[in-house]
């Protein structure tokens, strides 16, 4: 008999921790903060604020200026060596798999710099030059203000981390912006053709 009622403790206490397990894991789908972020993202999409953005030519613009349009949007400096080095040739890429609907005006990509103090224009444009820019569709941009650029990565869960030779540690994806503005999904950031077939399902009447 107490070997019997061991067993069903046993029995209840397993399946007390699964429960418990299985709600702060989303069903068990957020095993790592970067799944949970994905998960919270999609299934409660956040308004992205109406920052001001200067660009690689030294213009402005805006989120809300790029409202009605889809965005596939990644964060980078200039200086990177390791993730922004591959990020910049694929967006080169998705520049001429998506020139469509670059072209009539339904989506655009953006490169924001994290490191604005550093990336002013001209740095933003020598990135673009760097991997190809076709010329139409990617603005590589920075937020004039640290204020702002602090609320945009609080939004986009971008971090990032001096990493005491003069440049960071971040973490890297291809993060979706629909037309009204809203984060939408976080996709892999060295899936490329992912984000494509993504934006093309969305646009498909």
């Amino acid at each position: 008999m107490t070997a019997l009622r061991t067993l069903l403790v046993s029995l209840l206490l397993a399946a007390a921790g699964i429960a418990v397990l299985a709600g702060a894991t989303d069903g068990f789908q957020a095993f790592t903060t970067e799944t949970a972020r994905r998960i919270d993202i999609r299934e409660q999409p956040r308004t992205v604020p109406p920052i001001t953005l200067q660009t690689a030519a030294g213009t402005d613009t805006s989120f809300a200026n790029l409202r009605g349009r889809w965005l596939l949007v990644d964060f980078i400096y200039t200086r990177c060596t390791t993730y922004c080095t591959v990020q910049g040739g694929e967006f080169a890429k998705l520049q001429h798999d998506l020139a469509v609907p670059i072209a009539t005006g339904k989506l655009q990509l953006l490169s924001v710099s994290f490191d604005p103090a550093h990336d002013a224009p001209p740095q933003l444009a020598d990135y673009q030059r760097r991997f190809g820019d076709r010329g139409a569709g990617w603005l590589a941009v920075r937020p004039t203000n640290t204020a702002d650029l602090a609320t945009l990565m609080r939004v986009f869960g971008v971090v990032a981390v001096p990493d005491g030779l003069d440049g960071f540690v971040h973490n890297a994806a291809i993060a979706v912006v629909d037309p009204d503005g809203r984060l939408v999904a976080i996709l892999d950031w060295d899936d490329p053709q992912g984000a494509a077939r993504y934006v093309m399902k969305e646009l498909a009447p």
